[in-house]
């Protein structure tokens, strides 16, 4: 009956190891669905160990690109700073060779510009010392600046008033070596002072500092003539106004070439008639 059954159904009625296995797979089922819980509530904990490599890793990623920016800053720093002095001591050697070049022109247009005739100031206070001063024109710097150190200007101013004057300026010449060239004359430090033959002691070369510039300014304007200057307007220029008045006198001068170691200054008079009232020599004895 029961084989007639089973031959009838069309489906097999389960057995006792059918049932075992359904059983077993049931079980089997229920695990599985119970381990992809444990598995999904346990995935997060293991994507927490990548992520925080991933965030190491994000870190190690962005603490190398700014030590790579810092590197790049420090970098361009370092190039900039290392520009800029570069800038600088390129700068400082063109002022340097731009001064020294500057120097040498002015000197050699001095030379050049020297020609026949010159504008001559002598000036000082009243019993201070006598300078006296030979410029191309009026606004030049001087070519000659002499100090007469044992000869005051009321001195020279009553020597003028009796007559002709002659003042000579004499300095040595020493032998040369072998190659060496001899200084201009116009640039001898020192010299021995002769007014009308009679020594008056020693001259000086000087620079025109800035008394010396305020005298020339302030008689700029003067082509002829001589007075007496206020002290407001150059009031140490020859010294103290113990000393006197500061004085002046002021003419053109011709120049004349004697040799390399003889020059002669004699002052033109306006009106062009009579003999020269002051004359000055200079000469390498």
């Amino acid at each position: 009956m029961a084989r007639a059954f089973r031959a009838a159904s069309p489906l097999p009625l389960p057995s006792s190891s059918s049932r075992s296995a359904t059983a077993a797979s049931g079980s089997g089922s229920g695990s599985f669905t119970w381990l992809l819980k444990k598995r999904s509530s346990k995935a997060p904990q293991r994507s927490g160990p990548s992520g925080q490599e991933a965030e190491d890793e994000g870190d190690e990623e962005e603490a190398g690109a700014a030590a790579l920016s810092s590197a790049q800053s420090s970098s361009t720093g370092e190039q900039s700073s290392s520009s800029s002095s570069s800038r600088k001591k390129r700068a400082d050697a063109l002022a340097r060779l731009r001064s020294v070049f500057l120097a040498a022109i002015t000197h050699r247009r001095r030379r050049r510009q020297l020609g026949s005739c010159v504008t001559g100031t002598i000036f000082g206070r009243r019993r201070g010392r006598v300078h006296v001063a030979l410029q191309t024109d009026p606004r030049s710097a001087p070519v000659l600046l002499v100090e007469m150190a044992a000869y005051s200007t009321g001195a020279l101013v009553r020597e003028m008033s009796s007559g002709l004057v002659r003042l000579a300026l004499e300095c040595e010449k020493p032998p040369l070596n072998a190659g060496e060239k001899r200084r201009p004359l116009l640039e001898e430090p020192t010299w021995r002072a002769y007014c009308n033959g009679l020594k008056c002691g020693y001259a000086v070369h000087r620079e025109c500092g800035a008394d010396e510039w305020r005298v020339l300014g302030a008689v700029e304007q003067v082509s002829v003539g001589a007075g007496v200057l206020p002290d407001d307007g150059a009031a140490g220029a020859a010294g103290g106004a113990s000393e006197g008045d500061l004085m002046y006198m002021r003419a053109k001068f011709e120049r004349v070439v004697g040799s390399r170691d003889s020059e002669a200054f004699y002052m033109m008079n306006p009106d062009g008639s009579g003999g020269p009232e002051l004359s000055i020599y200079l000469l390498r004895v």
